[in-house]
């Protein structure tokens, strides 16, 4: 799907989250820009990336071991191994996986990411959350929104201020999702370590990024409507459904998978 879409200028005097992210992962596309700014970050911050990224990892597999053979995934950030596509394809390789994000290097990469299992189908669409209604539509042409998808929303949210509605538009893509569907949603916070708010907020603003990290209150009405499965909205070392539980290490980021009614 990246067929006749331009290749956007990458400028790396400005930062983007999803090269930030890159570098706290240990990854190599990123600029001084973004290094800048993740590296004003508390030194737990490379942690707390590999406690969401292991996250992302459970939750896909365990979406997948369930049946789910669609997955929508909005914000995928620049591919780090093991990518989304290569969990949920390992399970079941007929799967079908839709990427979404605006950031052109991550459309630069996009080969990485389509290189999925032969049976299945691996797509990578430029386009931006604040836009679903164009995503959906983008997307509809690889999966079935008649049928169970699962919609991962993984670091993303936290990079959308209130008035940008991240809320409404959580809603407007899960509204278009089929009962038996899942949000799969991670979500920063400050809840567990409040004394490292501050300059996290700081280094992010240093770099002009947006960021509102939210109470596990204000998190909540993201899966409005829907029900959480077991163990619920929960730090990210704590959510797991099978095998051994994971390390209980603080977390910045919140967590939960909810299925639509």
């Amino acid at each position: 799907m990246t067929a006749g879409v331009p290749d956007p200028l990458i400028d790396t005097s400005k930062p983007h989250p999803a090269r930030v992210y890159d570098w706290l992962l240990g990854g190599r596309d990123n600029y001084p820009a973004d290094r800048q700014v993740a590296r004003g970050l508390p030194a737990e911050a490379r942690g707390n990336a590999a406690r969401n990224r292991a996250f992302m990892h459970r939750a896909s597999a365990w979406l997948a071991r369930g049946g789910i053979d669609q997955f929508l995934d909005i914000g995928s950030g620049i591919p780090t191994e093991p990518n989304l596509h290569r969990i949920v394809q390992a399970v079941t390789p007929s799967a079908r996986v839709v990427y979404a994000d605006n950031d052109p290097i991550v459309l630069r990469h996009a080969e990485a990411l389509l290189d999925g299992s032969p049976e299945g189908v691996t797509e990578y669409l430029h386009a931006d959350v604040r836009e679903p209604g164009v995503i959906l539509e983008r997307a509809g042409a690889v999966l079935d929104f008649g049928r169970p998808v699962a919609l991962s929303l993984i670091a993303l949210m936290h990079f959308m201020p209130d008035d940008r509605d991240p809320y409404g538009i959580t809603r407007a893509l899960v509204g278009a999702l089929a009962p038996g569907s899942f949000l799969a949603l991670s979500h920063g916070t400050a809840d567990q370590h409040p004394e490292l708010r501050r300059e996290t907020e700081a280094a992010y603003e240093k770099g002009a990024i947006a960021l509102r990290m939210r109470t596990r209150a204000e998190v909540e009405p993201f899966f409005e409507g829907l029900d959480l499965v077991e163990p619920g909205l929960v730090p990210a070392t704590e959510w797991y459904r099978e095998g051994a539980a994971p390390a209980v290490e603080r977390s910045g980021f919140y967590v939960g998978v909810a299925r639509v009614r």
